[in-house]
């Protein structure tokens, strides 16, 4: 069998990783089609088919997974290995990779990045917004940013900013048509805008007063994905939302939103820094979980 450099297999971790190579050649700085012609020349080298391409999904093979399955340790310890270099460093530097929902980076993360940056300039930062859960180990992240109920039991989590409360918030158009709330239960004869996750489930909002918790599961019109996009359809009258507490404070003290049932809705732990308690840490990641802690 014909000698595989160890670049290429670095070639074809990229793209078992991604499951795509276009995203795999934004990570290793080369094209597409130097990617795809390399893979291409591992395969022949190697007799076997490592991938299996279309025009628009690309997918393991048996042996494909196998080879990923064995060589992706090896790489993980020589970047670790590479990573402990830092230490002789008088600053941290390199990339730092993160994963956020999109309300998560605007709340929360920005800010924090870009106070971080000014303290550390040898450090860059690559931010990737999904809504959707990641899997920041085999997506190649070294952290993710999500509420705290939704972060896997094997990651180690470290809080970020500070507690958060959600709104239930209408137009006083809206509720000169519709009658306030007095309690959750209240919400399922009237109009809402649902909020539908990345996976198809849609939300129940929650509350709590006094010990008693509740999940309503609202009917409406309107169903988005995006609580911006809801924050902007209740402006214009379109039903009821439930949206973060800091998303809608403006509109509510400029009285273009009314907000109702707020007793309901007592502050939660907020957001989430998380990261995989396997590997050892990278430098920069150190550097910005010890400047995101709350102080």
């Amino acid at each position: 069998m014909a000698r595989v450099d160890s670049s290429d297999l670095a070639g074809f971790l990229a793209i078992a990783k991604h499951r795509s190579f276009k995203a795999a050649s934004v990570e290793l700085g080369v094209t597409p089609s130097a990617l795809s012609h390399a893979l291409r020349g591992v395969e022949e080298r190697l007799g076997l088919r490592l991938l299996n391409r279309t025009t628009r999904s690309v997918a393991l093979t048996e042996a494909g997974e196998r080879l990923f399955a064995r060589i992706s340790p090896a790489f993980r310890d020589i970047d670790d290995a590479l990573e402990d270099l830092n230490s002789f460093r008088g600053k941290p530097a390199g990339t730092l990779r993160i994963n956020s929902a999109r309300q998560s980076a605007r709340l929360v993360l920005i800010p924090l990045i870009t106070k971080f940056l000014k303290a550390y300039p040898d450090i860059r930062v690559d931010l990737a917004t999904n809504d959707a859960l990641v899997d920041v180990v085999s997506a190649g992240f070294d952290a993710g940013v999500r509420f705290g109920e939704t972060i896997a039991a094997d990651m180690i989590a470290v809080p970020i900013g500070p507690r958060h409360r959600f709104a239930v918030v209408g137009s006083p158009g809206y509720f000169k048509i519709h009658k306030q709330p007095v309690t959750p239960h209240d919400l399922r004869n009237l109009p809402c805008i649902r909020y539908r996750f990345s996976s198809g489930a849609m939300y129940r909002w929650e509350f709590e007063r006094g010990g008693v918790e509740l999940d309503i599961e609202v009917d409406g019109p309107l169903t988005l994905g995006d609580q911006d996009l809801m924050l902007d359809a209740a402006l214009d009258g379109a039903g009821l939302a439930y949206v973060f507490e800091a998303q809608a404070e403006k509109l509510i003290a400029k009285r273009k939103l009314v907000r109702v049932l707020a007793d309901w809705c007592p502050a939660y732990p907020g957001f989430f820094l998380y990261y995989p308690s396997r590997r050892q840490v990278p430098a920069a990641l150190r550097a910005f979980i010890d400047h995101s802690r709350i102080k």
